[in-house]
């Protein structure tokens, strides 16, 4: 259910809520308690018996306007929150669904494979715009490629190096130790092949944006024709969770639009997912590490505090089952 959604819900509630109050009060305003046919004896009685049903029914009278006025004050803050919420979805975009990553557990690793599969979809769909200027060749192994085919992949790119012993600079093969490669020189280079859209690194990226992970595959799989009375720019496309609604970044996935070299069918939503993960690790490749030493570290202090109450037992024990003798005689 969205937030929009739960929002009109509760100000609906809190509508209810104050008609059947306001109801309540007039129909107490216009009840009266009646006592005839008493004796004198009883008349003070009867008096005082009035006198206190009129406090207590005054005191309740207060208490329902009271809550009636606290019913519409936050009803109408709640209105404004809708508002409100509506505004900041068309500056912020479209809320995010949630999906069910199979890293974030408490003791769940990376889908390595998936990795695989979005590196890939990555230096054949995004590195043609997007940088990774903090990930070095190296990092891939272990990971989603052995040594050698890392190696290879490297040696593909032509790096600049230099300057040599004559200060020139000089192109040679790629290695280990060398970055991803750059599509562009510069910012101002980026800009003037985009439109003057400027595409963010993706390094962080998911770290980078509220919500990452589900941002970042909602907005990849999210294109929507423009809605009615909704025009775009030319060179723009219709995203509803970019902020604003109008990307610059045209729709890269498609089905088919890669061949992944495990068979596995490349769908939009199969890209997207791999991509994402690969993308996750890229922003936080010592998850594994830390999670396995956040585990040992438990484990550790479990046995620790074991042996500090098997400790503490053994050392009060003496004094929890003393007997006290008081001799009052002597």
């Amino acid at each position: 259910m969205s937030m929009s959604r739960k929002i009109s819900m509760g100000i609906d509630g809190f509508g209810r809520f104050s008609r059947f109050v306001l109801r309540g009060i007039r129909q107490k305003d216009n009840s009266k308690l009646v006592a005839t046919d008493f004796k004198t004896s009883q008349a003070l009685p009867i008096l005082v018996s009035e006198q206190e049903q009129d406090r207590l029914g005054s005191a309740g009278l207060k208490s329902l306007r009271l809550l009636a006025f606290l019913g519409a004050g936050v009803s109408g803050l709640l209105s404004c929150a809708t508002v409100a919420y509506s505004s900041d979805e068309a500056e912020h975009g479209l809320e995010c669904p949630s999906y069910p990553w199979p890293h974030r557990g408490i003791l769940s690793s990376y889908d390595h494979a998936s990795i695989r599969r979005g590196h890939q979809v990555y230096q054949q769909v995004c590195a043609s715009c997007h940088s990774m200027s903090l990930i070095s060749y190296r990092d891939l192994v272990g990971v989603a490629y052995t040594e050698e085919e890392t190696k290879a992949m490297a040696a593909e790119v032509e790096v600049v190096d230099g300057p040599n012993d004559e200060g020139e600079m000089f192109t040679r093969p790629g290695k280990l130790s060398d970055r991803f490669p750059q599509p562009y020189p510069n910012e101002q280079a980026a800009r003037f092949a985009n439109g003057g859209a400027y595409p963010p690194d993706l390094s962080l990226i998911t770290k980078a944006r509220h919500n990452g992970q589900n941002y970042v595959f909602a907005l990849l799989t999210g294109y929507r024709d423009p809605p009615a009375g909704v025009s775009m720019r030319e060179g723009l496309q219709y995203n509803p969770y970019f902020p604003g609604g109008a990307i610059a970044m045209p729709k890269m996935l498609n089905d088919g639009a890669i061949e992944y070299e495990d068979g596995t069918p490349a769908t939009e939503a199969q890209m997207g997912k791999d991509v994402v993960s690969f993308l996750s690790w890229a922003a936080e490749p010592e998850m594994e590490e830390r999670k396995l030493m956040g585990f040992k570290w438990i484990f550790v202090l479990s046995l620790a505090l074991l042996q500090a109450a098997y400790y503490r037992r053994l050392k009060w024990s003496i004094f929890k089952s003393r007997k006290l003798v008081l001799d009052v005689v002597n």
